[in-house]
């Protein structure tokens, strides 16, 4: 999550995360030595007031031994219609929204995406298995990954192992709307 996260994803993070922690018996300070981020992040979390990157949710799902969905959706949300937007960006329009989630070995999750002109997303490399698959439904895309660059236009997909250094960036004069799909 960066930039300004709507309130509602705010909310939902910091009731799960105290939620999550308490359940598993740890401390604030036990969570972030397992989850890799400062006591302080957590703090700000639990009070709804931090700004944390995707990856580092992605942490902390992992120390506490949730999924990342778990973590950023309501509690009673089904699944299958979560709509949560999770990703601004500098931009105005720029956003990514956590439409659904289901089973996979591990996780399964559906976003749509939109990138204004010149915004860019650099990623962090997820862990080994865990794979995306992009579709472009309007402007162009480029995929920056270490392996080289992919532009992608409407109707054009790919899929890759997002264990890598990755980056989506807007490279067209109009907006860019794709859909993305997170399996693990």
């Amino acid at each position: 999550m960066q930039a300004e996260e709507t309130p509602g994803v705010l909310t939902n993070v910091s009731e799960n995360v105290r939620r999550f922690r308490t359940a598993a018996g740890l401390s604030q300070v036990a969570l972030a030595d397992r989850a890799g981020v400062s006591r302080r992040t957590v703090v700000k979390l639990e009070a709804g007031e931090a700004n944390i990157s995707l990856t580092g949710l992605d942490h902390l799902a992992d120390a506490l031994g949730v999924t990342f969905v778990d973590l950023v959706a309501a509690p009673a949300a089904p699944r299958a219609d979560i709509r949560e937007v999770a990703w601004r960006g500098e931009r105005k329009g720029s956003l990514a929204v956590l439409l659904a989630s289901v089973p996979a070995t591990r996780e399964a999750q559906l976003w749509a995406w939109t990138l204004e002109p010149g915004e860019r997303y650099d990623a962090e490399p997820d862990p080994v298995g865990w794979t995306e698959m992009l579709l472009v439904s309007e402007g162009a895309l480029r995929i920056d990954l270490e392996s080289g660059a992919t532009e992608l236009r409407p109707g054009e997909h790919l899929a890759f192992p997002s264990s890598q250094v990755y980056a989506y960036a807007n490279i067209g004069h109009t907006r860019a709307r794709f859909v993305r799909v997170v399996v693990s």
